[in-house]
């Protein structure tokens, strides 16, 4: 038996952060980080619910610590707003997500993102960092009550950042696709979003801001359709990587996931398969469509001026000798782990780390 939901109502459009004022908020609590506090943004977007009173809270770091956590908890608990609005990218939304969870409180939870990436706004994960690791939080109560996907937030993003969080877009519709808890409606998720963000992904890095709200769709699409359908080796190893090495995830995948399709593709053949075809990137037999998809992904990472290794990445072989089993451990007590297509063994992921390494 197979099983889809989606919890949260999706609000997409230029302007969309206007439809926070439906809500009829009293006590807005909003978190954010630094930079949207002191650009005035978040101060702006919490203006439009037209709430009595409005707290900013913007002490959220990047892979936020189950310290920062417990402080931001702590403050929301005695502010004891009515909606919480998170505001900003993946660190934002995972702070403000477990910050809601650990609360106990009832409230309309608002989910804004800033970047076409993690798709947090749609699902029941978030990534707390402890000790070096970074954990996932799986629960149906860290789903937003509302998604809003206003493209005015995205006109003026920094190339590279587009370049690392759309990595992770194709990273979660590739592995939902395949993973072991794929269905019909998960498949058909992940198809059009890989399909469309291979199509908006250079051309949003290039400058084209008409595409920016079909990269943010494709990145909530490829959400909902991993929250249900689950992920795999390459989000696990990125996960272990990021918390022992500090490298962005979106980083981490795109130098993985070539990879990851390799390995994979004796089990996941099919899938991959017709991914590339909707895609449009040809391969009328299942071996030369598998291969198309990891070479044009080659192509894509090297258009978008990502690394292809750890080395290039700044990562050197002393970094990551005494670091190596940490990894593999990690990698092996991550969830995603458990929908990869092929079973995950340290054998398996110290192969994926050498051929990743570029030395």
């Amino acid at each position: 038996m197979k099983e889809f939901s989606c919890r949260t109502r999706i609000i997409s459009g230029a302007g969309a952060c206007g439809a926070l004022k439906e809500l009829n908020s009293r006590r807005v609590f909003l978190v954010s980080d630094p930079f949207f506090e002191k650009s005035g943004k978040a101060s702006q977007i919490a203006a439009l619910s037209c709430a009595d009173q409005v707290k900013i809270y913007s002490a959220v770091a990047p892979d936020p610590t189950v310290e920062q956590v417990a402080r931001g908890t702590a403050a929301l608990k005695a502010f004891a707003p009515d909606t919480v609005v998170a505001l900003g990218g993946g660190s934002a939304m995972d702070c403000a997500k477990a910050m809601v969870y650990f609360s106990g409180l009832d409230v309309t939870f608002v989910a804004i993102p800033t970047t076409s990436g993690s798709g947090s706004e749609v699902t029941d994960f978030a990534i707390v960092t402890c000790e070096g690791v970074k954990h996932p939080l799986i629960d149906d109560r860290l789903c937003p009550n509302v998604a809003i996907l206003d493209s005015d937030l995205l006109m003026e993003l920094p190339a590279k950042l587009i370049a690392d969080t759309g990595f992770d877009v194709l990273a979660h519709a590739l592995e939902a696709c395949a993973a072991t808890g794929a269905n019909a409606i998960t498949g058909a998720l992940s198809s059009e979003a890989f399909a469309s963000a291979w199509y908006a992904l250079p051309r949003s890095y290039r400058g084209e801001k008409s595409v920016r709200l079909q990269m943010h769709e494709a990145s909530c699409m490829a959400a909902m359709a991993f929250n249900d359908a689950g992920l795999g080796l390459c989000h696990a190893m990125s996960h272990a990587m990021g918390g022992i090495l500090h490298l962005p995830h979106g980083r981490l995948n795109a130098i993985l996931l070539p990879t990851v399709v390799q390995v994979n593709g004796s089990a996941a053949g099919s899938s991959y398969a017709a991914l590339a075809r909707r895609a449009g990137l040809g391969g009328s037999a299942e071996v030369m469509a598998v291969r198309n998809l990891k070479n044009k992904l080659i192509a894509l990472r090297r258009e978008l001026n990502l690394p292809a290794t750890l080395t290039q990445a700044g990562i050197s072989r002393e970094q990551l000798r005494p670091v190596t089993e940490q990894i593999v451990a990690a990698t092996l007590a991550d969830p995603c782990c458990m929908t990869n297509p092929v079973a995950v063994t340290g054998e398996l992921v110290r192969k994926v780390l050498t051929e990743v390494t570029g030395l």
